[in-house]
């Protein structure tokens, strides 16, 4: 079979989670190998991805965007977004400390506009 990976994908067996429609949907996915520039998923029902998605890997400490590339009933195969290597992938930590100032922000703006909806 012809190898048509730019980066060797190791062997891997990490517990990942994929995100989409805004990060309304997740879907907890088994990381079944990875490399610098995608990995390949197993998750337990068949789902629709859409073109991008968010990608987790905690126990990697990553947190980036994807496209599936491929896709069977249960697994599918992901390339990183980007230049194809990890310079598009952002540390968890600060994923997540983004994504809390978004929603903090979210709610001061509702709160500003019931304050001033007073008046």
């Amino acid at each position: 079979m012809l190898e048509r990976r730019q980066h060797p994908r190791g062997r891997v067996y990490y517990g990942g989670m994929i995100a989409f429609n805004a990060r309304n949907s997740t879907l907890d996915c088994i990381v079944r190998n990875f490399s610098q520039g995608g990995a390949k998923i197993e998750f337990e029902n068949s789902a629709i991805l859409p073109d991008r998605i968010d990608f987790e890997v905690v126990r990697r400490g990553l947190s980036c965007v994807a496209r599936p590339v491929w896709r069977d009933h249960n697994t599918a195969g992901l390339m990183f977004c980007g230049e194809h290597d990890m310079s598009s992938i952002v540390p968890l930590e600060w994923a997540r400390k983004l994504r809390a100032s978004e929603r903090s922000n979210r709610r001061l703006k509702s709160r500003l506009k019931q304050l001033l909806n007073e008046f």
